[in-house]
């Protein structure tokens, strides 16, 4: 293979990357070119996707580093999507001061993502952690006028590089025991013989790294303090982007590469395995994430709680195993991430106007903004998991997938838990709309310009829009995306 293929293949990464270059150069060379900058970094992405679109269906490059394959396109045009809005959210959000640099920080994290879920091999995806997770460190503590915005930054780092130690302890000793670092390859060798000590060590350091990036519990720590602290374009994409990557190539890595050692976690015959290990994992995070949730009153603590309960809901997919249980994870976490962009959106705004993202700053939204109101209504009632939104379908899909897995309902335990989660998260988001719907604004404590004063252009208001229809569309159309999902797998 000449370079010239090489390039063809590897477009769409080509043109995220001389997007952000050219990002960060109009970001130097000119202070005010801040919407020159937002409109050059969303035409990239765009051009990107296309690109996505013109690939051959399938390809494989040095043994798999590079795969290109009909899931893979998928959920490059999904991360792709995702960091299209979130540079439409921080083209209205004011904390970014040198617009340049952080969206160059955003489209790099985002070629980090497409490597994610492009590759099949362990080092190239090590590689695809790292730049994803330096980029959003970075911009997790870019606000330098805010104390919380470097505490945020500092404590996702300190976790984070915790995580990519064991993340790459345990691929090293994968490799060793396999001599290999192909996912196919591992499951051959996994198929060959018992897995030896060193080996499930290995697996077991893999999972807890992979455990942080998905925010499951107890590795958790770092998700309130980042999302609450963190610029709000900064949280959104970590809590959207890096979640689908993430969770895309933890499937890879469990299904394809340690298949063969998948162990059983039903509750009557218990075998060891990373099944055990993820069951384990959901449980907490389900308990915990739902429980502390319950005290929360500032609206992106919340969100970060919740996104711990609902880490532990997606892995019940992974748990169940085989193609429908991949494929009922992949479409939740899609629809969880682009629901939570639209629910940073609209805290976004109202920070902007009220100063706060507490839920003292939502009270009587409704009176003020009915378009905020409602797009947030579909947002929360979407993650509360309520009919006839996207997030009800993507509950109910994942609880049937893991009923029927295995034999006499040996995952009823973890659904029964899922089920008892879902219920008591119904309080908290009811919360939410309690302040927006119910409440009457606290004297002193919002602007007196009335929010539906906002000057919102129409980018941000088409967004808002085009998610929250999104949510609802594919609450009623499921289908649509389930069967693109299930029809890209192998």
């Amino acid at each position: 293979m000449n370079y010239l293929e090489l390039l063809k293949l590897a477009s769409p990464e080509v043109a995220v990357v001389v997007t952000a270059l050219a990002v960060l150069a109009l970001g130097l060379a000119s202070a005010r070119g801040a919407g020159i900058c937002s409109a050059v970094a969303a035409a990239g992405i765009l051009f990107a996707a296309a690109a996505v679109l013109l690939l051959p269906e399938q390809a494989t490059l040095f043994h798999g580093m590079l795969v290109i394959a009909p899931l893979t396109s998928l959920f490059k045009i999904i991360c792709l999507v995702l960091a299209f809005f979130t540079v439409i959210l921080a083209r209205g959000d004011n904390t970014p001061r040198h617009r340049g640099e952080y969206l160059a920080l955003l489209l790099l994290a985002t070629i980090g993502l497409m490597l994610l879920v492009g590759s099949e091999e362990l080092l190239m995806i090590f590689i695809g952690l790292e730049l994803t997770g330096l980029s959003l460190y970075v911009m997790a503590g870019f606000d330098k006028t805010d104390p919380r915005s470097a505490e945020a930054g500092l404590k996702y780092f300190l976790f984070g590089s915790t995580a990519s130690a064991f993340t790459l302890f345990g691929l090293s000793l994968v490799y060793g025991m396999c001599g290999t670092t192909g996912l196919a390859a591992i499951g051959q060798k996994l198929t060959a013989g018992p897995v030896q000590p060193l080996l499930a060590a290995g697996m077991v350091m893999t999972l807890v790294g992979f455990a942080f990036k998905i925010a499951a519990a107890p590795f958790h720590l770092w998700a309130p303090d980042t999302y609450q602290g963190a610029p709000i374009p900064s949280a959104a994409f970590i809590a959207s982007g890096s979640k689908v990557a993430s969770f895309v190539v933890l499937g890879k890595i469990v299904l394809v590469g340690f298949g063969p050692a998948h162990g059983s976690a039903a509750w009557h015959a218990m075998i060891a395995g990373w099944a055990p290990v993820l069951a384990a994992l959901a449980a907490l995070s389900i308990v915990i994430g739902n429980l502390v949730a319950l005290a929360q009153s500032n609206v992106r603590r919340l969100l970060a709680y919740s996104a711990v309960a609902h880490a532990g809901y997606t892995l019940l997919g992974l748990i169940a195993g085989g193609r429908e249980g991949f494929a009922a994870t992949l479409f939740y976490t899609t629809i969880y991430a682009f629901t939570l962009v639209g629910a940073f959106s609209v805290v976004a705004l109202v920070r902007r106007e009220t100063g706060g993202d507490d839920f003292k700053n939502f009270s009587a939204l409704w009176s003020r903004s009915p378009l905020l109101s409602g797009c947030m209504a579909i947002f929360i009632l979407s993650l509360a998991g309520l009919p006839p939104l996207a997030g009800f379908f993507g509950k109910f899909y994942l609880f049937s997938v893991a009923m029927r897995a295995g034999t006499n309902h040996g995952l009823l335990w973890l659904v029964a838990l899922a089920l008892l989660g879902s219920f008591i998260s119904l309080y908290y988001y009811i919360a939410v709309l309690k302040a927006i719907f119910v409440d009457d604004p606290e004297t002193g404590t919002l602007n007196p310009e009335p929010l539906s004063s906002i000057n919102l252009d129409f980018l941000q208001r088409m967004s808002l829009i085009v998610l929250a229809v999104g949510i609802l569309f594919l609450g009623l159309m499921p289908t649509i995306l389930v069967a693109r999902i299930v029809a890209s797998l192998p």
